[in-house]
């Protein structure tokens, strides 16, 4: 989920997905382009001709790294890119619209959510059918693009959460940050942190699908199960966020916070830890503090499975089969292990193939403890779960929600969104 790099596409990801799975919204405002023809329909592969390529990055325009690697991949194809970037929400539905009029782009970069939402809708080919290599790509972040044995596309690139820390803060309250290795050294550490007159930990546990993103690592850590919320697993993850904000380690205000406003805590220097993404670096950077970070630890220890935030490069059914060439050519340029440094670069993200994140950790050795969370990372939308997913992921967000705010206990709370989440997903 890299928010454009301020925390605006974390909460996009995940209403794209919801928006997709509950039919089509209205469109918001469209950017320059937005809405002209496609050339997907109509032009021959013979001869060069123009390509479209939508993406989700409105923020790069025609002389960033990115628009330019776009343009590139075109003319080794030998045709012109015709490219626009939507907003993510946006974008989605334009996709589906484009679909159902048969005026779909020839390449489509979309969130990994979404990517089962559209597959489901018949919007995309198969990687095996446009004989896209997929061999290097990592596991775990090629089956966000999966759905019923079938892959929809490659992954450009990934993030997920970490934990960030105050080196100042722990100090004081004696604690190595080395010492947190799973939920019981991290909850004492927080201990020690609240006796030393500073706050713990601040996260996002907002209604929306930035607090499910938040709250994953925590349930998926405990070892529990998307299909079974209310397995005694589930049940501890939950109690472990109640438990913090009834004993002052965490404060009230998480049952509000997006991804962003949870930075904000975590920047004013009062806190030892603050749970967020890969985007935040270059904030990290301006807080005037000495911080570090570390993976979001498991219950019994080990590194946590966080959800990934990141796209999936994909070639849209087309009426005009003989374009998928050309579609097939733009697609490999764009994530080969050439450019993959380039546009993981460009876009603050971890490569989805070893080869690269390699490079990217000697580049820089900050990028280690994200390499090594985003290999444990799993997608939302992995076993099969598809457009499950975001009938799973409401009421478990309503469920922490309950729980964190006292109204309901945390058993009580799963209880309920499992019966819900079943009744939605038969």
């Amino acid at each position: 989920m890299r928010p454009g790099f301020s925390g605006r596409r974390a909460a996009g990801m995940g209403a794209a997905v919801l928006v997709a799975a509950t039919g089509l919204a209205a469109c918001s405002s469209q950017p320059d382009g937005a809405g002209a023809p496609s050339a997907g329909a109509g032009q021959s592969a013979a001869g060069g001709g123009t390509y479209t390529i939508w993406d989700p990055y409105p923020q790069y325009d025609k002389s960033s790294d990115w628009v330019k690697l776009l343009t590139q991949c075109g003319t080794q194809a030998g045709v012109t890119v015709e490219r626009t970037g939507y907003d993510t929400t946006d974008l989605t539905n334009k996709a589906l619209l484009a679909a159902q009029q048969g005026n779909s782009p020839d390449v489509l970069i979309v969130d990994n959510p979404v990517v089962s939402t559209l597959a489901e809708a018949g919007v995309l080919t198969t990687t095996e059918e446009n004989k896209l290599d997929v061999t290097s790509i990592a596991p775990n972040l090629l089956a966000a693009g999966q759905l019923g044995g079938k892959t929809y596309g490659i992954p450009i690139g990934a993030n997920t959460l970490a934990l960030y820390y105050n080196k100042e803060v722990l100090k004081k309250a004696g604690v190595d940050a080395d010492s947190v290795k799973d939920w019981a050294s991290l909850t004492a550490a927080l201990q020690k942190v609240k006796a030393a007159g500073k706050k713990g930990i601040t996260f996002s546990a907002i209604g929306t699908e930035e607090g499910s993103f938040q709250f994953l690592p925590w349930f998926w850590g405990s070892g529990a199960s998307l299909t079974k919320l209310d397995s005694p697993e589930g049940v501890a993850s939950v109690a472990l966020w109640a438990d913090w904000l009834k004993k002052g380690y965490a404060p009230n205000s998480v049952i509000n916070n997006t991804q962003t406003t949870s930075w904000q805590e975590f920047a004013t220097g009062d806190f030892a830890f603050g749970e967020n993404g890969t985007w935040q670096l270059a904030n990290a950077k301006k807080t005037g503090f000495d911080y570090g970070i570390i993976p979001i630890p498991a219950k019994d220890g080990g590194t946590a499975p966080a959800p990934t935030g990141g796209e999936f490069v994909s070639i849209p059914v087309q009426s005009d089969t003989a374009r998928y060439a050309t579609s097939q050519k733009l697609v490999s340029c764009l994530t080969s292990t050439d450019n993959s440094l380039t546009t993981t670069t460009t876009l603050s993200y971890i490569a989805p193939t070893e080869a690269v994140q390699t490079k990217q950790v000697e580049q820089n050795a900050e990028l280690k403890v994200w390499v090594e969370a985003v290999k444990a990372a799993k997608g939302r939308t992995s076993d099969n779960l598809g457009t499950k997913y975001p009938k799973i992921s409401e009421p478990m967000w309503g469920a922490v929600q309950a729980a964190l705010s006292g109204s309901t206990a945390p058993q009580e709370a799963m209880a309920a969104a499992q019966s819900t989440a079943a009744s939605a997903t038969q």
